[in-house]
């Protein structure tokens, strides 16, 4: 009932036909988010593409300017120095064959999954484990590769990764609602940049369709694609 009363209470602050600018939906959202915990904030992207055409497959990752607020757990599959570097870096789970069986085993405990080149023969047999969890180790991503000290501190340093859904639907979260309002705006521009930057080469006419911003128990907000796409936004 507080819950429903809470959100009721934030809807009437906003207009949900409107579109607002990015500055004035983060406000909102922030103050909006009035639940016991730190809200994440949600941004969710529909985009004019057809992600089952491998030309229209949109994925990458972004560096959040104002990082995501998370603590992210970090898997790295690596043996003797790598295994060492990665262990000094604060990987959380450092292996080769004994990860892979955890893994096997469905002890999946961690948020992002790293691998050096030479362990690829080995986490290539865990697909069908890692890859329906979008955890797969990938080079285009930087999750497959020898400097694994980078890798990580990237994972844990506010990097997201991104990838479309069927519907072209793109969503991610960009921060927690106990952060300034000019960090959340930061990283809704980083983000959206990063996006566009990744537009594929067979995406058709109008490639951000739809953009929204909510916190996790608040009211969603559509933001202003055009004042998005300029530069500043």
């Amino acid at each position: 009932m507080a819950n429903g009363k809470r959100l009721k209470t934030a809807y009437q602050a906003i207009n949900r036909e409107s579109f607002y600018k990015v500055d004035e939906a983060v406000k909102l959202i922030k103050q909006s988010a009035v639940a016991k915990f730190d809200e994440t904030i949600e941004i969710a992207i529909n985009l004019g593409i057809d992600p089952r055409h491998a030309d229209q497959m949109v994925r990458g990752v972004v560096d959040l300017p104002s990082g995501t607020g998370k603590k992210v757990r970090v898997a790295v599959f690596a043996k003797g120095d790598k295994a060492a570097e990665a262990q000094k870096a604060g990987a959380d789970l450092v292996g080769a064959d004994d990860l892979a069986e955890k893994v096997n085993a469905g002890q999946i405990d961690f948020d992002r999954c790293i691998a050096t080149p030479d362990m690829m023969g080995l986490v290539g047999k865990l697909g069908k484990v890692l890859g329906p969890r979008g955890l797969m180790p990938n080079p285009k991503l930087g999750t497959v590769t020898p400097n694994v000290v980078e890798a990580i501190k990237a994972a844990k340093g506010g990097q997201v990764q991104f990838r479309a859904e069927k519907a072209g639907l793109v969503h991610a979260g960009i921060g927690k609602a106990s952060f300034t309002h000019d960090a959340l705006v930061a990283n809704v521009k980083a983000f959206v940049d990063a996006i566009n930057k990744a537009k594929p080469s067979g995406a058709k006419g109008t490639y951000l369709k739809k953009v929204s911003l909510s916190s996790t128990m608040g009211p969603g907000l559509k933001l202003d694609v055009a004042s998005l796409s300029q530069a500043g936004g």
